[in-house]
């Protein structure tokens, strides 16, 4: 079939970048429009990464040459999209979150929609926080936000925050098998490139452990309330459940988010064992449509004492898998396990394109 026209947003930062390198092969999805800071426009792409290319794999064939737009001038994705060379934007912009909001909500009033990245609309309580195999449903409410802005066309779903892509998805499984998650206590250890290029200063870092990043534990405690949440009324209504205690940590991995859970159940309780088989078995939407960038197993279970660990195990299943292990049983609260997960791929740019994957699927974007 013929390639979707795609856009990226933010294209010359390291999620841009990542989307570029992800959609090179995409077969569905084709980058034709790149946009960044007024000071990159009018320049090619190539030009503009050269010496600051951060992956392995390049981008496709011509997104190279392509001219670089000002993200700010809405136009110019209007005018693409009107000439059938645009049909929808993936959203890595790294600006004030004010700033990003006004640009998103002014990309969708344009009929362009934004599959986001950012965090500033993340708390709009009509627009979807998806993490593919949780909770797909929540893309239901995309027709009321357009009708409640008087959007065509246009519309904003965004992915959640990367450092709670280790643990919401085995969350979701086992409340799925009808187990209540009460309380959670999660320490993350979050890899430098989820604080972007060039991020953490080397000696900052090296030898080191930062317990501070701004923002991150209000994310992580608050997130997977709205993830877990109900459509209501044309509107999101947030899960009063788990309660979320989160401490998080900048520590000397490149890529890769980890996380030490707690948890306590409520008055049904499963075994060890029983985890264990809800995890393995688990699938999701994505899984029974066959999207491209979804991994076959979601949940990836470990029975060494030792795992997962980010050098061995972020890459698992196209880097969109969550591997978890060292599960057993908590003195404290019920359960503990350790999970891990790419905070650039499934948590950034490879989540953002499985988003875009499933609204496609699902009928939201031609």
């Amino acid at each position: 079939m013929d390639k979707i026209p795609v856009g990226i947003l933010g294209a010359t930062g390291m999620v841009g970048q990542q989307y570029i390198a992800l959609l090179a092969d995409h077969p569905w999805f084709e980058v034709r429009f790149v946009a960044a800071s007024p000071r990159s426009a009018g320049k090619t792409y190539r030009e503009l990464v050269a010496g600051r290319w951060h992956h392995a794999k390049t981008g496709g064939p011509g997104t190279d040459s392509l001219v670089v737009e000002d993200a700010n001038d809405v136009s110019r994705a209007a005018a693409a999209r009107k000439r059938g060379e645009l049909s929808f934007v993936f959203s890595a912009l790294e600006m004030e979150k004010e700033t990003v909001k006004a640009l998103e909500e002014a990309y969708a009033a344009a009929g362009v929609p934004v599959i986001s990245n950012a965090a500033a609309n993340r708390w709009t309580e009509d627009v979807p926080v998806l993490i593919a195999e949780v909770n797909p449903h929540h893309a239901s409410v995309i027709p009321f936000q357009q009708k409640a802005r008087q959007w065509d066309r246009g519309f904003i779903a965004v992915k959640p925050n990367c450092s709670i892509q280790s643990y919401t998805t085995p969350l979701w499984a086992l409340m799925q098998a009808g187990y209540e998650v009460r309380r959670l206590a999660v320490t993350t250890m979050q890899a430098v490139s989820g604080a972007g290029y060039p991020g953490v200063p080397g000696l900052n870092v090296i030898d080191n452990v930062v317990p501070y990043i701004g923002g991150e534990e209000e994310k992580s405690e608050r997130e997977p309330l709205k993830i877990f949440g109900a459509v209501k009324n044309g509107v999101i209504e947030n899960a009063a459940f788990p309660v979320i205690s989160a401490h998080c940590n900048r520590v000397p991995v490149s890529d890769g988010h980890t996380a030490c859970v707690s948890l306590e159940f409520g008055a049904k309780k499963p075994s060890v064992e029983e985890v264990k088989r809800i995890w393995e078995s688990f699938s999701g939407e994505p899984q029974a449509l066959n999207l491209p960038m979804a991994p076959s197993r979601p949940i990836i279970v470990r029975e060494e004492p030792d795992r997962p660990q980010p050098r061995k195990d972020r890459e698992r299943d196209k880097a969109m898998a969550v591997t978890v292990g060292r599960i057993r049983p908590c003195p404290l609260f019920d359960l503990r396990f350790v999970g891990l997960s790419h905070n650039t791929v499934r948590g950034a740019a490879g989540g953002g394109i499985l988003n875009a994957e499933l609204l496609k699927a699902k009928g939201y974007l031609s």
